[in-house]
């Protein structure tokens, strides 16, 4: 049995009651890295448990990877990707541009996905055929859009501080030739592309959880999103997200050193 929208939006508003008491609150926030500042707050924690325990209850077939605890049944036919608060920088600053990502894979392939931003309200679903947003403002399916070429394209990434040495180069060579580029969105960003409202994000170094609810949004809304070698994204690594192929094409040639 597989799940359905319904058991998407519950897990959602499980995690919701963790985070969004914690939003804005001067929250306990732990440094997880030696050397350098990679934060955990206790709503990370609490989101991932209460997410771990609605699955376990409803499917107990099937295994979890997570960022905040153990990893559980990693060979299974099915697996949830689970990252209670993805931009959790932004979380801590006052930020409402985190979310939480809640994705869904079958055979190793990401085949549905929610990125749910409960302080404003805001949702995204692929339920495995199309992409789907809910807010304040209605309910609508989504679509990328193309813009033509890398010069008409707004991009996204993080930050440029998230680059050293020769992906550094390669991100600029990228950023040098859009119209406009902007810093400090995480899962945000990519959500806006499915929406059609920006055309690129380049990042790297990223998580399995940090892509794992983002690539069918964006597949199912009409978008690409591989690696910078145009391999597949649900390990993470380098990725490259567009709205068209041409797009696509043309900042993969730059990250390539082409």
């Amino acid at each position: 049995m597989l799940p359905d929208r319904a058991f998407f939006d519950l897990l959602a508003e499980a995690a919701a009651e963790e985070t969004l008491p914690r939003f804005r609150t001067g929250l306990s926030v732990v440094n997880k890295q030696q050397g350098g500042f990679d934060p955990v707050t206790e709503g990370d924690r609490a989101a991932e448990t209460a997410i771990r325990a609605l699955i376990g209850e409803r499917f107990p077939e099937h295994g979890i990877l997570g960022e905040e605890h153990e990893n559980v049944g990693l060979d299974r036919e099915h697996i949830w990707v689970i990252d209670p608060i993805d931009g959790t920088r932004a979380f801590i600053s006052g930020l409402p541009v985190w979310g939480t990502l809640i994705g869904f894979q079958s055979n190793g392939r990401a085949t549905m996905g929610l990125m749910d931003q409960p302080f404003t309200g805001e949702r995204y679903y692929a339920d495995g055929q199309k992409s789907w947003y809910r807010g304040r403002d209605g309910k609508r399916q989504i679509s990328t859009r193309d813009c033509g070429k890398l010069s008409d394209a707004i991009l996204f990434t993080t930050s440029p501080h998230i680059f050293g040495g020769e992906d550094l180069v390669r991100y600029r060579a990228v950023e040098e030739k859009v119209r406009l580029f902007r810093y400090g969105c995480d899962c945000y960003a990519y959500v806006l592309l499915a929406s059609g409202h920006i055309d690129l994000v380049v990042e790297n170094n990223l998580k399995p959880y940090d892509v794992g609810a983002l690539i069918p949004i964006i597949e199912q809304a009409g978008g690409i999103i591989t690696t910078w070698d145009g391999g597949r994204p649900e390990a993470g690594g380098n990725i490259i997200a567009a709205g068209s192929k041409a797009v696509h094409a043309e900042a993969m040639a730059l990250l390539a050193g082409r």
